[in-house]
């Protein structure tokens, strides 16, 4: 793979906020947001953490005797420096954590992820470079590593742990203490590539994963084994590629969604700003479906269906000539609700607005069936035994009908045969982050393990970790661990048998 062509085609780099924009000219958005926490306490979960944070939960209920590990999740968890404060949620350093299992306890770590941006902001008591979604431009940027925030996910593989971000490398942490040890090159030539934070460890233990230039038109495809030795690396040619966030694989293909935006050569708007829905209702362009032979890394085959926004996929699996995909599907632009987010402005709940679907791609008449899994959901994950192959079961989290803000507040595993769904709904106060799901270690079947997850009590201001039995949701939790004090929300993570 040419690293530097790649890297150097269109927009390139600026495409990934790295251009030159206009720096925080005041402190509105700090201002808006602090005068907003005392009428809406559940804006708590999105304020600011400082310093890291251990303690031990206290149990109600029982833990499992057979569920024993560490849950790792990773998400934003620093907003605000120097009086200013970030305008998307998708900004803010990453802080780590580890829910440790064992002999009937649970232990509670969050540890920053200390990147060059961190490192160097906390320096300089301010923020320095642009963000996902905030223009600052106080200092140059060299390439995609300066502004990686390693906030979206949090990865064990081959015996480490890897902190991954949207568009640089993975940053390498300590299992064990969560330390930082620095920033992951998985081969000399692939050196500050994009490395996705939804990489796909298949049951054999190897890895797919990607990196998106948009703008540049360029997908980055990447194949490791279960030791992260790369046995694959390649590049497909996508015009109109933007945001490109996950994707799914099945046992012969690589699955992407390419949402219906363009991106604006604006240098003095931040990534997400730059993204511009491409038309409106009937005339929007279409999300386009784009099928990847593994064996080739070539394109086999682009769908086109209604357009929708994308962010993330359940799992893929090959029947013949059709892939079977499970996806969350949004109506419309699904990025700018979360600036708003920022500033202690809580969107309406708006029923429909999103929904679990399975798709079935045909690959020699073309054809695409549809069907509704779901409705208001996202984070959709399957048993790791399953990745890429057929799967029965799938969990979600989702907003109870009824909910009057845009909250994910239910917990649900669904048959995606017969369509039936086994949920338990939360109380109004409630906020809920991904939930996993854990076979037990003699596993027969896919029901059979645990679901946990990882709830904000926003009235009591506690994190919870919750565990289910994933044969019966509806039951209510087998036990929450409740911390004394509040962690920050995470987006993603993955659980570690011990």
């Amino acid at each position: 793979m040419d690293r530097r062509r790649f890297l150097s085609r269109g927009l390139g780099l600026a495409t990934l906020g790295l251009a030159s924009g206009s720096a925080l000219a005041n402190a509105d958005t700090f201002q808006r947001f602090h005068a907003a926490l005392p009428r809406h306490p559940r804006l708590y979960v999105f304020a600011d953490t400082v310093g890291a944070q251990s303690g031990t939960a206290t149990i109600e209920g029982r833990l499992p005797r057979d569920l024993e590990g560490s849950f790792f999740r990773n998400g934003p968890g620093r907003f605000e420096l120097g009086g200013e404060r970030y305008h998307h949620w998708f900004d803010g350093d990453g802080f780590a954590q580890r829910w440790q299992i064992i002999d009937g306890k649970v232990r509670h770590l969050g540890r920053f992820v200390e990147t060059q941006k961190y490192v160097d902001e906390t320096a300089a008591g301010q923020f320095l470079y642009n963000a996902f979604g905030t223009a600052v431009d106080r200092r140059p940027v060299k390439n995609n590593e300066t502004m990686n925030a390693a906030n979206t996910n949090l990865l064990p593989f081959h015996g480490k742990l890897y902190a991954l971000w949207e568009g640089g490398s993975a940053t390498e942490v300590d299992p064990e203490n969560l330390s930082t040890i620095g920033v992951k090159t998985w081969r000399e030539d692939l050196k500050a590539m994009p490395f996705s934070a939804h990489p796909k460890v298949d049951p054999a233990g190897g890895m797919w994963n990607f990196g998106a230039l948009p703008g540049g038109g360029r997908l980055a495809l990447y194949r490791l084994d279960a030791q992260g030795t790369v046995q694959q690396a390649g590049v497909v040619e996508l015009p109109q590629l933007a945001m490109v966030h996950d994707f799914a694989v099945s046992a012969a293909h690589l699955v992407f969604l390419i949402a219906p935006y363009d991106l604006l050569d604006d240098p003095a708007l931040s990534f997400a700003d730059r993204h511009q829905w491409a038309g409106s209702g009937d005339r929007a362009r279409p999300l386009r479906v784009v099928v990847i032979a593994k064996e080739s890394l070539q394109i086999r085959r682009i769908y086109e269906i209604a357009p929708r926004s994308v962010f993330h996929f359940g799992n893929a699996w090959d029947d013949g000539d059709t892939t079977h995909l499970d996806v969350v599907l949004h109506q419309g632009d699904s990025l700018g609700g979360f600036g708003a987010l920022m500033r202690g402005e809580q969107a309406p709940h708006v029923p429909g607005h999103s929904a679990t679907i399975q798709l079935a791609l045909n690959h020699v008449s073309g054809n695409v069936r549809e069907a509704q899994l779901f409705g208001d959901s996202e984070f959709p994950r399957v048993m790791p035994q399953v990745v890429g192959q057929r799967h029965r079961r799938l969990a979600v989290v989702g907003t109870a009908s009824g909910t009057r803000e845009q909250v994910l507040n239910t917990v649900s595993v669904i048959d995606t045969d017969s369509g039936k769904a086994d949920s338990y709904r939360f109380g109004k106060d409630w906020l809920l982050e991904e939930h996993v799901l854990v076979p037990r270690r003699s596993a027969r079947s896919e029901s059979d393990g645990y679901l946990v997850g990882v709830a904000q009590d926003t009235r009591r201001g506690q994190t919870v970790l919750t565990v289910f039995d994933a044969a019966r949701v509806s039951a209510g939790p087998l036990a929450l661990a409740r911390l004394a004090y509040r962690a920050p929300h995470c987006f993603h993570g993955n659980f570690l048998s011990a």
